[in-house]
């Protein structure tokens, strides 16, 4: 079985790692950390042009800072997976689409058999529901998909439901 682990080193992501050495121990899986360069980043949030003045369109060495924390984050990946149980190799892929299309093509391509990431929490009514990336990722894959909540999440939405059935005069 080939897993696709999608890592950005949050506690969901932690979580996913961790809940799927249990689930599936010996497994081979990839790491999979996405980033971005600099001026990938200014453009989606809207940053290219307002402080351009001085800008001189030099990013190398903020690119290759960028990638190399990539790199540490895909590696200390790959030490929590083994540690999970699993065998796992790092990977790291350049943002050029959006988060969840970068995903599926990597799946694709590594042709894995699951796609695993962590929920997003956000906080409040929010943290019940899933982040943008693994909302797109979960209804746009041609293939399995777990997604696991953090323990900090988990528990939240413990608490949600059992104040829902209580609510609702459920025992």
């Amino acid at each position: 079985m080939m897993i696709l682990l999608c890592y950005d080193g949050s506690a969901d992501a932690q979580a996913a790692i961790d809940r799927v050495g249990l689930l599936m121990p010996g497994s081979d899986a990839t790491v999979l950390v996405v980033w971005e360069t600099i001026l990938e980043t200014m453009t989606r949030h809207g940053a290219l042009g307002m402080g351009m003045i001085g800008y001189s369109g030099d990013d190398g060495a903020a690119d290759e800072a960028i990638k190399q924390g990539a790199l540490d984050t895909a590696a200390d990946g790959v030490r929590r997976a083994a540690a999970a149980g699993l065998v796992a190799q790092p990977r790291i892929v350049n943002r050029n689409d959006d988060i969840a299309a970068v995903i599926l093509a990597e799946a694709a391509e590594l042709d894995a058999d699951v796609i695993v990431l962590g929920t997003r929490g956000l906080g409040g009514v929010k943290s019940l529901m899933l982040g943008s990336v693994s909302h797109a990722v979960l209804h746009r894959a041609d293939r399995a998909v777990l997604v696991i909540p953090s323990p900090g999440l988990a528990e939240q939405r413990h608490h949600w439901a059992q104040h829902a059935e209580l609510s609702a005069g459920i025992t």
